[in-house]
């Protein structure tokens, strides 16, 4: 198994397509016979994928590069079958079925005789979920995404950035795709903006025609943090805008949900708790969630703990908003007031009762 494993990678390295298909072929059939039915099967899998990685190793090989810095402009990502749909609120996870399902049956929408534009921009805070989003629409679609790199494409020699746009979009045009602008404001701005440069605002003339000439068959996607500063232009050339807001109570606790799956802990089944810890996380952004609980993780394997606790995630949460501990008393007043008891308060962070319970009477 261990030969097969050495001639995929061989076959990567050099770009031979067949040399990588048949010896993963010959690796799901050993694996099915030492009793890996799963990982055997997801091989197959990929193998019959029409839109599979290996079937875009020759149209992708070559990246764009800035003449200046010879930066890559565009990283590469290949849609696998284990990607989770991203957790958003209802009428959004509509709207983004929706806009997958449009692509899908592009061909039926067309003999209607209705344009059809996949184009989709997200705005809305940073850490709220548009590139989850864009690899999600990714791995549904099959298609490969190609998100373009802002620190390679903005080039420091004026005239250079138009003629990156162009290239940009030449090199999606190879096959079908989904090309990501992310931090779009940077080169969609206002072009009546006074303190632009002639040279940058007609970056923008060139980014709206080469919008306009994309390819039919691929997906645009865009994303920004910033939409007040985009150019009134820019907003009619997508068919679909969304924005994606932080998240309310319910979808804070379907997160903490999602990232605790594979943890032992004391919250998930607990409603009470779970709810005084989805509390202590609002107006947060999905990122923060995910980021405060995997430390929270890492953390208990880290102290061999058998399970995360709720004070646990709430002292990471406390440091991630404060950095540091302001002072005893608003880190015991903050525990309590997410549901942490004066027992635990005291045995896991060695403050006496008698001080804990001052806090509390001062707390009320």
């Amino acid at each position: 198994m261990y030969t097969e494993i050495v001639k995929i990678i061989e076959g990567g390295i050099i770009g031979d397509k067949e040399k990588v298909h048949n010896y993963a072929k010959v690796l799901a059939d050993n694996l099915e016979k030492q009793g890996d039915i799963s990982l055997s099967k997801k091989i197959r899998t990929l193998l019959s994928n029409k839109k599979t990685r290996m079937a875009s190793l020759d149209e992708f090989a070559t990246k764009p590069v800035d003449t200046e810095s010879r930066m890559d402009m565009v990283d590469v990502f290949h849609p696998s079958d284990a990607f989770d749909k991203p957790i958003l609120k209802g009428f959004i996870e509509d709207e983004i079925d929706e806009f997958i399902n449009s692509y899908q049956q592009r061909d039926e929408i067309l003999r209607a005789g209705v344009e059809m534009i996949s184009s989709l921009l997200l705005y809305g805070p940073p850490g709220c979920g548009k590139t989850t989003v864009a690899k999600y629409i990714s791995y549904k679609t099959g298609l490969p995404l190609l998100t373009v790199r802002l620190d390679g494409l903005v080039s420091s020699l004026l005239g250079s950035t138009s003629k990156n746009i162009r290239k940009t979009f030449d090199y999606a045009s190879k096959r079908e795709c989904i090309l990501f602008l992310d931090e779009f404001d940077v080169v969609a701005k206002l072009r009546d903006d006074k303190h632009e440069l002639g040279e940058l605002k007609r970056v923008v003339n060139s980014l709206i025609q080469n919008i306009d000439n994309f390819s039919e068959n691929s997906i645009l996607i865009a994303a920004t943090n910033h939409h007040e500063l985009l150019d009134p232009a820019i907003w009619r050339r997508f068919s679909k805008i969304i924005t994606l807001d932080k998240p309310d109570r319910d979808e804070i606790m379907s997160l903490v949900k999602s990232f605790m799956k594979n943890a032992n802990s004391n919250l998930v089944e607990n409603d009470k708790k779970l709810e005084q810890v989805s509390a202590s996380f609002e107006g947060m952004s999905h990122a923060d969630v995910k980021t405060i609980i995997n430390n929270s993780i890492k953390k208990s394997i880290i102290n061999k703990k058998d399970s995360v606790n709720n004070w646990e995630i709430l002292y990471e949460l406390y440091l991630y908003k404060n950095h540091k501990i302001i002072s005893e008393n608003d880190f015991i007043k903050f525990l309590l007031h997410y549901g942490v008891t004066h027992k635990e308060v005291n045995e896991n962070y060695g403050y006496s009762l008698r001080k804990i319970r001052e806090v509390s009477k001062l707390a009320d």
